[in-house]
């Protein structure tokens, strides 16, 4: 018998309404609660725990120490109907990126293709909410992040780029949208703590030591590796000229200066909204969307291969089992936010098992 304790199950609805409440407690308005509890469920759902619930006690750090803003003014500058920069003044990603991604839709109605930078945020959360968003909207979405170095860049020693995640949202007329979600890096840095924690080995190629050395010790390894070497290097910094630098807010050049502030955190981003509609109708573009997808679907399965699946179908199933049958809680964060929410005066919400 393991000696491993269970999961907590939790009902979607019950933990989105505990999140909310320990991030009102925290210091956020009611609906940024709501709005920041909303990205992190949406992740659970769909098995990415990494950015789900297990961030609410980070959330309410960054918030306790002042890295985050909780009654930040965003403020949305344009100068054109298919742009504009929304300035975060460092309201929490989720807060920040929602209201993009909602502008970034709303424009794109009346222009066909509408793009918005965040300049400012902090922590974006799981970019393909975002994304998400726009496609249930009927949109094509695409996003960018870019935030602090901590990945290596091919033929330089030491830390220089960040694991800027890309994400694309294409909606689909009877099927789950197509979801892409990726970063540069080879692997996550909770996937490197995990390791260390264990004492398990890393594979070859995926982390390296504080100099640059890639390695497979998960005690000396401290950053990721990117993505196809030169290539997921290159993608990093492509988005940071993306994001960082369209928006008048540059973190690589100030980070790598010698000045103090360049080390501060923050991020940005920039969502993209297109309507199939300006390309010849919504309508012939989902169900194209569909064949395309089942002609994939169709494909011979390569032998040892569990299925064919094309981006976010697997985790669009995840997210309907857990749905029913509850949120899996890991034992630590579920004593993590029960000694929050003693602390906060915040009921803990029932279980489904």
């Amino acid at each position: 018998m393991s000696d491993t304790p269970a999961k907590v199950l939790v009902p979607a609805e019950e933990l989105r309404a505990f999140a909310a409440a320990l991030l009102e407690k925290g210091g956020l308005s009611a609906d940024h609660a709501r709005t920041t509890a909303d990205v992190f469920v949406w992740a659970a759902l769909r098995g990415v725990d990494s950015h789900g619930i297990a961030r609410v006690p980070a959330y309410l750090d960054l918030l306790e120490k002042g890295v985050a803003h909780a009654g930040a003014r965003i403020e949305v500058e344009s100068s054109t109907p298919a742009a504009a920069v929304l300035d975060a003044d460092r309201a929490p990603g989720p807060v920040a990126l929602t209201a993009a991604a909602d502008e970034a839709a709303t424009r794109a109605r009346r222009t066909g293709v509408a793009a918005v930078g965040v300049r400012g945020t902090v922590h974006t959360g799981a970019i393909g909410y975002y994304v998400s968003r726009i496609a249930e909207q009927g949109l094509v979405g695409i996003g960018f992040v870019a935030g602090m170095p901590n990945m290596g860049y091919t033929g330089v020693k030491g830390a220089a780029v960040a694991t800027s995640p890309l994400a694309i949202a294409v909606p689909a007329a009877s099927r789950d949208p197509l979801l892409l979600d990726m970063a540069t890096a080879t692997v996550a840095l909770g996937r490197i703590r995990q390791a260390k924690a264990s004492g398990t080995p890393l594979p070859e190629g995926v982390a390296a030591t504080e100099d640059g050395t890639p390695t497979t010790d998960p005690d000396k390894a401290v950053m990721p590796l990117p993505l196809g070497g030169a290539k997921g290097s290159g993608m990093s910094l492509a988005f940071e000229l993306l994001t960082s630098v369209l928006v008048g807010a540059p973190i690589f050049a100030s980070f790598h200066s010698d000045d103090p502030a360049g080390r501060k955190h923050r991020q940005n981003a920039l969502l993209i909204a297109v309507d199939p509609a300006a390309f010849g109708g919504a309508e012939a573009f989902t169900e194209a969307v569909d064949s395309t997808l089942g002609t994939l679907k169709g494909l011979p399965v390569a032998e040892g291969a569990e299925g064919v699946f094309y981006p976010g179908e697997r985790s669009a199933a995840v997210a309907a089992d857990r749905g029913e049958k509850g949120i899996p809680v890991a034992p630590k964060v579920w004593r993590d936010l029960s000694e929050r929410a003693e602390r906060l005066g915040v009921a803990l919400p029932e279980t489904a098992g």
